[in-house]
């Protein structure tokens, strides 16, 4: 029987590449998402990840179809950027409420299919941001730092039912995602950089990976027999991590005010 992968977010991006990925290893594929339709064997579900009775609906629908889900890639997320000080609460918030509070809503939708089986795995997409938070990114970094904490605490909590998790943190990725940044460049009066550093970041973005090397990680993270809890996508960004727990964080952190 073809194994089955729900994803969230695949309708672009790192999303749309792996489930295309996954589509032609044989797997039957779930995406859901707010905007998509379904093609080429990728079956499409209506799902807006911030609100649980939409993802249980989603989910619901999965298992009356697949009857039973063997991975699950939490990837929907969006970006903000600008300055702390100038960050409006409900933007932040909002922030929080896709790419963490999301990824809560589905793992909890997911779970109890999951642990009846004894079997799963539960995988996020995160960022190398999450451990090398870039100025002006701070909220979008916060999240995906919080989805790096959840998903180690939850490996723990799972295991004794045979369900692994993992996280992807990607480099910088060529993809639609730098276009739909929620940008702002309130305080740019005070912060003079604000402006220059999003579009140095995003120059960075547009000049980065195809999504299909980060498609090519969550296949193997699918489907390795002991995958490792995290993976770095990107030969560069790996010696930048493994850099940053090397050297003092001050000094890092310097560093990377120096980029940006």
């Amino acid at each position: 029987m073809n194994r089955t992968l729900v994803i969230t977010g695949g309708s672009s991006g790192i999303g749309l590449a792996t489930a295309n990925l996954f589509r032609g290893k044989g797997w039957r594929v779930f995406e859901l998402s707010r905007h998509g339709e379904s093609h080429d064997g990728i079956v499409h579900i209506d799902c807006d990840v911030t609100l649980p009775e939409s993802v249980g609906q989603a989910v619901a629908e999965v298992l009356r179809q697949a009857e039973s889900i063997d991975v699950l890639i939490s990837n929907a997320g969006y970006g903000i950027s600008g300055a702390i000080e100038f960050t409006a609460p409900e933007d932040a918030k909002r922030q929080m409420d896709v790419n963490f509070f999301g990824a809560v809503n589905i793992v909890q939708a997911v779970l109890p299919a999951m642990r009846e089986r004894k079997e799963g795995r539960i995988l996020f997409t995160s960022s190398v941001a999450a451990v090398l938070p870039v100025p002006y990114q701070a909220f979008y970094s916060a999240s995906k730092a919080a989805i790096n904490a959840m998903a180690l605490a939850l490996a723990n909590e799972v295991r004794g039912f045979n369900i692994h998790v993992g996280f992807l943190m990607p480099g910088d990725v060529a993809t639609g995602f730098t276009a739909a940044r929620d940008k702002s460049d309130k305080g740019a009066d005070v912060y003079l950089n604000v402006n220059k550093a999003v579009a140095a970041m995003e120059k960075d973005e547009q000049n980065g990976m195809r999504p299909e090397q980060m498609a090519q990680l969550f296949y193997k993270m699918a489907t390795r027999r002991s995958p490792s809890p995290y993976y770095v996508g990107g030969l560069a960004y790996k010696c930048f991590c493994l850099l940053n727990r090397i050297l003092p964080t001050r000094f890092v952190n310097w560093i990377e005010g120096i980029m940006y």
